[in-house]
C-alpha cells in the first residue's frame, strides 16, 4: 500500500472506507480491515476489481460492468446498496457511498451499515408475497393462519385478538411455549378457550378509535404492572377492518420490532382485512349463485307444471270423457253370462281402465286449483280411516301397517278431503316401496309448531340425490308409476302453509314427515297455466 499520510484522518472512523487511486488501492481503514478479515499485506496495492469478490454474487452479477463503465468515464450512481461477506462467512447489507478524494485521481468509498434497511427490504418482500397468497384463500381461519404464520417467519411473536361483543377472544398465534404454558395456568384452559373483556384493554379501544396501528417502545410500561422481570417488550397492535367494521387485532411482538417496520406490519393488517373481505364475498357469492340456480330450477319447474296444466285440461276433455264411457261398458258387460275367455278380457279391460283413470286423476290433482276449506278434524281418526280404505280396497298386499298416536294429539284445522288425498298417495307409495311382509308406521304426534305426520316404510329409502328431486312432477324412482303422488302431497301440504321433507329412516327405509300448523291459513294455490 503506498505511503499516504494525508488519509491517515481516515483510520479513526467508525465506517469501514476505502481509498484508489485509478485501478489501485492506496489506503484502507481498520475498520475496513476488521470487517473484511484481512491484514494490510492482504489489501496492499490490491485492484478494486479483486475485492469485489466479497460481494454476493448476486450483486457481483451488476456491479462489475458497472466498475468497468465508471473506469471508461461514464457516471455512475453515488450510493449503491450491496450485500458482503464479512468475517465468519456472514453477509450484511452496506450502502456504498462514493466521494472525491483530496486529488482528483483519487476515489474515496466508505460502507455505511445499511442492515435495517435491508432487514426491512425483507420484510416487506415477505409480506408482499403473504399478501398475495391471501387473496386465494377461501375463508377466514385461513387467512388468518397464514397471516399469523408469515408474520412469524420473520422472526416475531404474533396474537391475532378476534373481537366478539364486549369480549376479545384468541384467534391464531405464534408464541413461545414457554410463555403459552405459564399465562395458561391462571385461567386453568387453554389460551383459545378464554374470553378477555375488551374493557381491560383500554389501549386497544384506542386503537380501534384511532383506526390507525399504536408502535410500543415498552409493552409492559404501556399495560402497567404486569412485568415479570426487567425485560423491555417492543409491541405493535394493528387493528384489522373488514368492510368498514372492527374485526380484531394483530398483537405482535419482537425484539427487532421498530417503528419503521411496524408501519409495513400495520399495512399488512390492512391486507389481512381485504383478504377477509374477499372471502365474504366470495361467500356471498357463492349463495347468491346458489340462490339464482334454485330459482332457476323453479322457473324451470314452473314452466314444466305450465305445459302440464295446458295438457291437463287436453286430458280432462279428449280422454277423461271416452275413458269413463269405457267403464261403463264394461260394468254392462260385466252383468252378461261370458265365457272363461270373455270374463278374463273384461276384467284385464276394467283393470287398466281403472290404472288409467287413477293416473288422470293424479295428473288433474296436480294441475288444479287447490283451495283448502279447513275444519277441525282428528288426524289419529283421519289416518285410521285412511288405512281402512286401503283395506277394504285391498291396496296392502303382504305389508303391515300400523298407526301410533301420541297421546293428546290437538285436534287439526284442515281441509279433510285434500289431507287424505296427500295421506293416501303417501301410504300408496310406501306400501309400494316396501318388501312383502315388511311394516310402515303411520306416526301422529303433536310439535311445537303444530302437528307432525310421519309415514316410514321398511324400502330401499331414497339417496340424498333423488331427495332432491322427489316431489317434482313425472320424477320417479321406479319403473312403473307416474311420478305424479309426491307432487300432489307437496301441493297439498303447502296450500295448507305446512312443510313436507323427506328422509331415512333409523334402520334402513325412507321416512316422510308433514309438518302443518294447528291453524290452517289457507294458502290457495292456482292452476298451472
Amino acid at each position: 500500500m503506498s505511503d499516504t499520510a494525508e488519509y491517515r484522518p481516515l483510520d479513526g472512523l467508525p465506517a469501514p472506507t476505502l481509498v484508489t487511486r485509478g485501478e489501485q488501492v492506496i489506503h484502507a481503514n481498520p475498520a475496513l480491515l476488521a470487517l473484511l478479515g484481512v491484514g494490510m499485506e492482504e489489501i496492499r496495492d490490491a485492484r478494486p476489481l479483486e475485492l469485489l469478490a466479497r460481494f454476493s454474487p448476486a450483486d457481483r452479477s451488476w456491479l462489475e460492468p458497472m466498475h468497468a463503465d465508471y473506469t471508461r468515464g461514464a457516471t455512475v450512481p453515488d450510493k449503491l446498496w450491496l450485500r458482503v461477506h464479512v468475517t465468519g462467512g456472514q453477509e450484511r447489507t452496506y450502502c456504498l457511498r462514493r466521494g472525491s478524494g483530496l486529488r482528483p485521481e483519487d476515489t474515496l468509498l466508505m460502507l455505511v451499515d445499511a442492515e435495517g434497511e435491508a432487514s426491512m427490504r425483507r420484510l416487506t418482500e415477505a409480506l408482499v408475497e403473504a399478501s398475495g397468497e391471501l387473496v386465494h384463500c377461501r375463508d377466514e381461519q385461513a387467512v388468518l393462519e397464514m397471516a399469523a404464520e408469515a408474520i412469524h417467519r420473520q422472526g416475531f411473536f404474533v396474537t391475532v385478538l378476534l373481537l366478539e361483543g364486549d369480549a376479545l377472544v384468541h384467534g391464531p398465534m405464534r408464541q413461545d411455549p414457554a410463555q403459552v404454558a405459564t399465562g395458561e395456568q391462571l385461567p386453568g384452559k387453554p389460551g383459545r378457550e378464554v374470553r378477555v373483556p375488551r374493557a381491560s384493554m383500554p389501549h386497544l379501544e384506542e386503537v380501534l378509535a384511532r383506526r390507525k396501528a399504536v408502535f410500543h417502545h415498552d409493552l409492559f410500561g404501556t399495560l402497567g404492572g404486569m412485568r415479570h422481570d426487567h425485560s423491555i417488550v417492543r409491541a405493535l397492535d394493528a387493528p384489522i377492518f373488514v368492510e368498514g367494521v372492527p374485526f380484531g387485532f394483530l398483537s405482535i411482538q419482537g425484539e427487532t420490532l421498530t417503528p419503521t417496520s411496524a408501519a409495513t406490519l400495520e399495512l399488512f393488517a390492512r391486507q389481512v382485512g381485504g383478504a377477509l373481505e374477499n372471502v365474504r364475498h366470495h361467500r356471498s357469492a357463492a349463495a347468491r349463485l346458489a340462490e339464482l340456480s334454485r330459482l332457476q330450477s323453479e322457473l324451470v319447474a314452473q314452466e314444466r307444471l305450465t305445459v302440464l296444466g295446458e295438457a291437463a285440461g287436453v286430458v280432462a276433455h279428449e280422454v277423461r270423457n271416452p275413458l269413463g264411457a269405457i267403464l261403463n261398458a264394461v260394468a254392462v258387460l260385466k252383468r252378461d253370462k261370458l265365457g272363461t275367455i270373455g270374463t278374463s278380457a273384461v276384467e284385464m279391460l276394467e283393470e287398466e281402465a281403472t290404472r288409467l283413470d287413477a293416473m288422470v286423476r293424479d295428473l288433474l290433482d296436480v294441475v288444479r286449483p287447490l283451495e283448502p276449506r279447513p275444519r277441525p278434524l282428528h288426524p289419529g281418526e283421519l289416518a285410521r280411516r285412511t288405512l281402512e280404505l286401503f283395506r277394504e280396497r285391498r291396496q296392502l298386499g303382504q305389508v303391515r301397517v300400523s298407526v301410533d298416536e301420541a297421546p293428546d294429539v290437538p285436534t287439526l284445522q284442515a281441509d279433510e278431503t285434500l289431507l287424505q288425498l296427500a295421506l293416501e298417495n303417501l301410504l300408496r307409495n310406501a306400501v309400494q316401496a316396501s318388501p312383502p311382509r315388511g311394516e310402515v308406521r303411520v306416526v301422529v304426534r303433536g310439535v311445537p309448531e303444530g302437528l307432525s305426520l310421519i309415514v316410514e316404510d321398511e324400502g330401499p329409502g331414497v339417496s340424498p340425490a333423488d331427495a332432491q328431486r322427489l316431489f317434482e312432477p313425472f320424477f320417479t324412482t321406479r319403473t312403473t308409476g307416474t311420478g305424479l303422488g309426491l307432487a300432489v302431497v307437496r301441493r297439498v301440504v303447502l296450500a295448507h302453509g305446512g312443510t313436507v321433507s323427506v328422509g331415512q329412516r333409523p334402520g334402513g327405509g325412507a321416512r316422510f314427515e308433514l309438518r302443518l300448523p294447528l291453524q290452517c291459513e289457507p294458502r290457495p294455490l292456482p292452476p298451472l297455466r
